[in-house]
């Protein structure tokens, strides 16, 4: 079995300001049911958190102050105070329509509708390109570059992520493969060699169908990468890299529409990143690919649909009846 890499050590002055809400959603489902109290003052109203004390949070939360430190611990700082200092930068930068974000209504008119739509998925891109670790993104990109073969794993609207990641890869010349069936992801991953890659695409990082083909081809020794809403899942815990993808769900946003559009940002930066990484095979690969293409769309035998066959007397007779 491969040897794995060490699991990068945590900042003690927690992630970016930019990316700081969307930590807090991201760890909200591993923490505690006191954490989760805490977690989600600090989403309701972070700049009334950030002039908060320790004794003051304690207090509006119904926790103990050893909870709030565990908590800011969780979201990766050393302690309450750098998670205070880190909510103050995050709510001046913020715009003020984020501090408390709208969400959908059954009544909304559809000039709402579409506003609010559209500024979930723009604050999810966002959210998503600013807690995307470049360093982590480039040791993903990397394992790809050397990859014999590379399987995505993924159900449902993750499933659509999986499959564009895979027919990107096939466009410059990377045999990748997407799996939306856990029993020919399972077969796959256990016909995995050291060397080749397995990704697994899923919000919650809890997904039994994408859990259980990751664990195998792990144990192949596959390199392993997730991609998921959720930096402390079951998911992220399979992989060697993960890449954390951002986005809040609620009754009328479900996981197809803003973790979806967050989770294609990091396929598409995956495939960049490697396009570049690999430009004289790539640059190749997608002229050959366009070329293929172009010549098919420009057949002109395509622009005469053929016609169908003449129906046969019986079958002729029978549809007057």
């Amino acid at each position: 079995m491969s040897q794995r890499p060490p699991a990068p050590p945590k900042r003690s002055n927690g992630p970016a300001a930019e990316g700081l809400v969307a930590t807090v959603r991201a760890v909200l489902p591993s923490l505690t049911p006191a954490g989760r109290a805490v977690a989600r003052l600090i989403l309701d109203d972070p700049a009334t958190v950030a002039r908060s004390t320790i004794t003051q949070l304690s207090a509006a939360s119904g926790t103990s102050q050893a909870t709030i430190v565990r908590t800011a611990r969780a979201l990766g700082f050393s302690g309450y105070s750098q998670l205070r200092l880190a909510l103050a930068a995050a709510s001046a930068r913020a715009r003020p329509e984020r501090l408390v974000p709208g969400d959908l209504a059954p009544g909304d008119p559809l000039a709402d509708l579409i506003a609010k739509v559209a500024r979930a998925e723009s604050d999810a891109l966002a959210d998503t390109a600013a807690q995307l670790d470049p360093e982590r993104l480039g040791a993903v990109v990397e394992a790809l570059a050397g990859a014999r073969r590379v399987s995505v794993y993924g159900v449902g609207a993750s499933g659509l992520v999986a499959a564009d990641m895979a027919q990107k890869l096939l466009r410059i010349g990377v045999p990748g493969h997407a799996f939306t069936d856990v029993h020919l992801a399972l077969t796959g991953a256990a016909l995995a060699v050291p060397g080749d890659v397995s990704v697994g695409v899923s919000c919650s990082g809890e997904t039994p169908d994408v859990l259980e083909p990751m664990r195998t081809a792990r144990e192949a020794g596959a390199v392993t990468v997730a991609i998921t809403n959720n930096p402390r899942s079951a998911l992220a815990g399979l992989a060697d890299h993960v890449l954390v993808s951002a986005g809040r769900e609620t009754d009328f946003r479900p996981g197809a529409l803003a973790s979806r559009i967050s989770q294609l940002l990091i396929v598409d930066c995956v495939f960049v990143s490697l396009a570049q990484r690999t430009y004289e095979s790539s640059d190749g690969a997608l002229k050959a690919t366009r070329a293929a293409l172009d010549r098919f769309l420009g057949d002109p035998r395509r622009r005469s649909r053929p016609q169908p066959p003449p129906a046969s007397p019986q079958l002729d007779g029978l549809s007057k009846n």
